[in-house]
């Protein structure tokens, strides 16, 4: 019998092999996808958020812990296509805007969104607003992440924001982040979320998918 707490404890510590041993394990085991995925990763996702949130780990443990967690959904996406896989939480689609070549933040955010069972399309970075628009359409997204580590940046996220009112994909949730964002810059821009690091990012996430 898996023991969860444990699995939980070696993505915390990012102790790849070991997540993808027990995994393995689990599911010669016959357990189902669904529950390894929520009990196995999304628990252990949910712990790294708090702690990344309360200053107890900072974002070079993340990222390691992160790449533990991608290699274990590695393990179970051959099998997320049967009955028992859970059911996603949502779409969400990420980039960091155009002009700006910052990653680090925005990889943060999608590992912690896909950890916590949402399917992901991370465009990169550099992105225009045709390039989101195109993604959302394609993808069906329920919510587009947008970054921007610098000020001068800033100003594009208000471009694609107009750019979705103007194609009627208000359906669609915005979302933006980053160093030099905040709440009010969020409002000012008619954006509908605002996330201040990755975990908030996908509280925010979260919320906006439950009032829809």
């Amino acid at each position: 019998m898996i023991d969860y707490a444990q699995l939980n404890q070696y993505m915390y510590e990012g102790n790849t092999a070991k997540v993808q041993e027990m995994i393995k394990q689990a599911l010669a085991d016959g357990l189902p996808v669904n529950e390894i995925l929520s009990e196995g990763l999304i628990a252990g996702m949910a712990v790294l958020g708090e702690d990344f949130k309360h200053n107890i780990l900072y974002v070079p443990e993340v990222l390691i812990a992160a790449r533990a967690m991608k290699a274990g959904l590695n393990e179970l996406k051959p099998f997320l296509g049967e009955g028992d896989a859970i059911q996603k939480r949502g779409t969400v689609i990420i980039g960091t805007v155009k002009g700006d070549l910052h990653d680090i933040g925005k990889n943060l955010v999608s590992m912690m969104a896909e950890g916590a069972g949402y399917e992901v399309y991370d465009l990169g970075v550099d992105i225009s607003s045709d390039q989101f628009i195109e993604a959302a359409q394609e993808y069906k997204a329920d919510i587009v992440g947008m970054s921007a580590l610098l000020t001068t940046t800033m100003p594009y996220m208000k471009t694609v924001v107009d750019d979705f009112k103007k194609n009627g994909l208000n359906h669609i949730k915005l979302v933006i982040g980053g160093a030099p964002i905040n709440k009010a810059y969020a409002e000012e821009i008619g954006a509908d979320g605002f996330g201040a690091d990755a975990a908030s990012s996908v509280e925010v996430f979260h919320q906006l998918m439950d009032a829809s």
